[in-house]
């Protein structure tokens, strides 16, 4: 009889004392191999698997106060960091970073942490990574949030923004990128409210990406967003666009109109599923940080519906 092997469970990255407080109540985190690099996960309550996904330049701390909102109703909150960002493995080739490559290592912590039935909730690339993992796993998806991102490829004859422009210009997008800390540095600035990223809290989203080593993925992650219909995300945005249209799952869309990226984007969202529940605010890109109560009722909304 061969002896059992025991695998310690990794350590997580440490988080001071200060911002640790800034989290809910009940916190549990951990690390989860999802294929040759590690994605960190923070987890309250239990019951029904909510997931909720951040986008680009920030972690889950986003969601911090949807948790707090959530917190007594009987649900499994799961709030994982992408990898180059938030305290997950930092890959500092930029060609690490693709649709696809986040898509495969969210569907690999779905599996692991969250095999059942799941509500996913995306903001940012936080959706379409969402999508490209809920492709391979339709049955077990329960419902949809989605709150400022993007499902699909652009329109042909679309004109990139300045900001992604600017990520693709050689050099100068690398040194203030990586050497100023761009954008992490002016989150607050794509707010409806353009106080709320400052103080404490602009501090604890900078934090994750202090050292210099570590500020790949913010330049690779914009780098994705497609600047012509010949990009190498136009694919795999079809894909997330094709899952979203043929979802069988209550989808709810929750808006910051204030956006001034993806403020507009919510109109052709509306078209692609008009049975969708849609919500408007005030908020700015950032909207969790904002308006987390709609956000909390659409998903309290979603993961109690179910489809005949």
């Amino acid at each position: 009889m061969g002896m059992a092997v025991w695998s310690a469970p990794m350590a997580v990255p440490e988080m001071p004392p200060w911002l640790e407080a800034m989290f809910p109540a009940g916190m549990r985190r951990s690390l989860v191999d999802v294929g040759g690099v590690r994605m960190h996960v923070a987890e309250w309550g239990s019951g029904p698997a909510v997931v909720m996904l951040h986008g680009n330049p920030s972690w889950g701390f986003l969601w911090r106060k949807v948790v707090a909102e959530l917190a007594d109703e009987g649900l499994r909150l799961i709030v994982p960091d992408l990898i180059g960002l938030g305290l997950s493995d930092k890959p500092r080739d930029a060609e690490a970073h693709s649709i696809a490559s986040h898509g495969t290592w969210f569907g690999r912590l779905l599996d692991e942490i969250a095999p059942g039935e799941v509500t996913l909730v995306g903001q940012d690339w936080g959706g379409p990574i969402a999508l490209w993992a809920a492709a391979d796993r339709l049955p077990r998806v329960r419902g949809l949030v989605l709150g400022n991102t993007v499902v699909g490829p652009p329109r042909p004859g679309f004109k990139a923004t300045a900001f992604h422009r600017f990520a693709r210009l050689p050099l100068v997008s690398d040194a203030v990128f990586r050497l100023g800390g761009f954008p992490q540095n002016i989150m607050t600035m794509v707010q409806g409210n353009k106080t709320s990223i400052l103080g404490q809290t602009a501090r604890a989203y900078r934090w994750p990406l202090r050292r210099l080593r570590d500020r790949t993925g913010p330049l690779a992650l914009a780098r994705m967003v497609p600047d012509s219909m010949d990009h190498p995300s136009i694919p795999a945005l079809e894909r997330c666009q094709e899952v979203f249209t043929s979802l069988r799952a209550p989808v709810s869309l929750v808006w910051g109109t204030r956006d001034p990226i993806l403020g507009t984007v919510l109109t052709h969202l509306e078209r692609l599923r008009p049975d969708a529940r849609v919500t408007r605010t005030d908020a700015g890109h950032f909207l969790p940080e904002e308006e987390p109560t709609p956000i909390a009722d659409a998903i309290r909304d979603v993961a109690s519906t179910r489809l005949n």
